[in-house]
């Protein structure tokens, strides 16, 4: 019995909030967005005072998302190919500098409005490179079946800061100055740097070399580019981002020139649209379990265009306050299923830089959309310019009969782990190269047309996977002869490449093992490139070639 009790595996924890360190960084994460809510209030708030241009408003909101479109994707790579713990203490070590130092210039009164645009700017550049490296660690602390249940808890935290955080803002600025809501920013990055140099995050070990940045950068690329999920959740996302943002962008001048308020008023409007974006992410799960992807996200772009209409023509600042609730619900409810999606349909190897460009499309949207509709204000008022973006919300809509988001809830993509480094006969140093692979088929003729098929999507995964030159050939003499050709930079590449299999590309190599001629192997052919004249001895002139015969079709080549 006792043995029995012993062997039986653990049950999992029933909410992300079972694992310590999960909980721990939620709780100092949600102190320090608190100061970033208030730290954005005071920004906001002093460009008012600085300047009464609304491009120069809006672009405050757009300083802060900019970063995610030029650095997103070095730090996506930095966070799957560094120590991501060490990664988010550099992120908040440097967060805190930049605050303490904007807070310094506030109290002094050097800031100018375009200088102050730079302090939000780096503040941007430490979320940035701090961002990534923790939502990727989060699928590394949580079950798959518990992560969008902790993206949405994320998405929950942020916003809660959102909700009271404007309106403490607001009352920090218009009773202390701006000055001091940037040293309470300053403050809230302690708590989190203390937890994260407390965090003793397990060790993987690392059989390969880290990749160049610039090379795993162009994977990342490579994989969401030859990702058909990935790629279309993107695209989605990048064009939501283009009108999302009016709201939250235009919010100072709705609350000075709309609604006729102050700071308070505009700590009050922010905390509403921060209410209904809780309430958008506890919404999230319900909404996953009823409502497939691409309706959620119809429905929520339908909802902020609604809210962000009713927001431009209010007659009152009740009608206004409900308005903005109902655009934070949509708002929150649909970038976080476009977050889920990514993290679901992303392999851990590369989750990082897969969410990179997607906050890269995102966010680099709204940071475009931001300054646009500034500009629309600045020329025909806030109102025309948050009308504008509620038109194009309501045109977004339509890509969802054109590009529909993908339910990848159930893929697999875990490695295979079955491939191994083959035995080669001649010694390899690991950045020999370039190594072309050859792997012969025999294809009857009434098998060719699902072999093409077949072969169209092996294409796909060998590019995505980081292989060149992907080829397939036919035998002119042996019309069942059919070779697949690619040839990787070096052998650690090649190991790379295989490496990176999934559990859902199996399906592709059980079926091409099926149409291969019965009691015929796969044959592959391993090569490595060698220039004549380029070497001394004419026997290192040969080409090195290793064959192999393939019976299981879960190994790849």
């Amino acid at each position: 019995m006792a043995s029995d009790m012993q062997s039986a595996p653990r049950s999992r924890p029933a909410s992300p909030f079972d694992v310590p360190i999960f909980r721990a960084v939620w709780i100092a994460s949600l102190v320090s967005n608190f100061g970033a809510m208030i730290q954005s209030v005071g920004a906001a708030w002093m460009m008012t005072s600085l300047t009464s241009s609304p491009k120069m408003v809006a672009l405050v909101q757009a300083s802060t998302v900019l970063p995610f479109m030029l650095l997103a994707l070095w730090a996506g790579a930095m966070a799957d190919n560094l120590d991501r713990r060490k990664v988010m203490l550099v992120a908040q070590g440097f967060m805190l500098c930049v605050s303490a130092v904007l807070a310094l210039f506030a109290w002094e009164g050097w800031l100018t409005p375009w200088l102050l645009l730079a302090f939000t700017f780096l503040i941007g550049c430490g979320t940035t490179i701090g961002g990534p490296a923790w939502q990727a660690s989060v699928g590394d602390i949580v079950s798959r079946e518990q992560l969008p249940s902790a993206v949405a808890l994320n998405s929950m935290g942020f916003n809660t800061a959102r909700t009271a955080g404007p309106a403490i803002g607001g009352a920090i600025v218009a009773t202390a100055g701006a000055a001091v809501a940037f040293l309470i920013n300053t403050l809230s990055y302690v708590g989190l740097i203390l937890v994260l140099l407390r965090w003793q995050r397990p060790q993987t070990p690392r059989l390969l070399p880290r990749e160049g940045l610039f090379m795993a950068m162009g994977a990342g690329l490579r994989y969401v580019a030859m990702s058909p999920n990935l790629r279309i959740v993107v695209g989605r996302a990048m064009a939501f981002g283009l009108a999302a943002n009016a709201v939250s962008a235009l919010m100072p001048l709705v609350a000075r020139d709309l609604v006729k308020g102050g700071a308070l008023t505009y700590g009050l409007l922010l905390g509403s649209f921060g209410i209904g974006a809780v309430v958008g992410g506890l919404s999230s799960g319900p909404a996953r379990r009823h409502l497939s992807t691409e309706r959620i996200v119809r429905l929520s772009t339908f909802a902020l265009a609604a809210g962000t209409a009713i927001t431009a023509v209010s007659p009152s600042i009740v009608l206004t306050i409900a308005a903005l609730m109902l655009a934070g619900f949509s708002w929150v409810l649909a970038l976080s299923t476009f977050n889920i999606s990514v993290q679901l349909a992303s392999p851990r190897w590369v989750v990082a830089r897969g969410l990179s460009v997607y906050q890269m499309a995102a966010f680099g949207g709204m940071a475009v959309g931001a300054w646009v509709l500034g500009m629309v204000a600045d020329g025909h008022g806030v109102a025309a310019g948050l009308l504008v973006s509620a038109a194009f919300l309501t045109v977004t809509i339509l890509l969802g009969f054109v590009m529909p988001l993908p339910q990848v809830d159930d893929l697999n993509l875990t490695p295979l782990s079955q491939w191994q480094e083959p035995q080669v006969a001649v010694p390899l140093e690991p950045r020999s190269g370039p190594v072309v692979v050859t792997i012969e088929y025999r294809i009857e003729a009434h098998n060719i047309v699902a072999f093409l098929s077949a072969m169209t999507e092996r294409r796909r995964i060998r590019r995505r996977d980081g292989a060149h030159g992907w080829t397939l050939l036919r035998d002119l003499n042996e019309p069942e002869l059919w070779v697949e050709r690619y040839h990787v930079a070096t052998w650690h590449d090649y190991i790379r490449h295989n490496q990176r299999r999934t559990h859902a590309d199996a399906e592709n190599s059980a079926e091409l093992q099926q149409l291969q001629k019965d009691g015929m192997p796969l044959r592959v052919h391993r090569m490595i490139e060698r220039q004549t004249g380029s070497l001394p001895s004419a026997r290192r002139h040969e080409p090195v070639t290793v064959d192999a015969q393939m019976n299981d079709p879960t190994r790849t080549a």
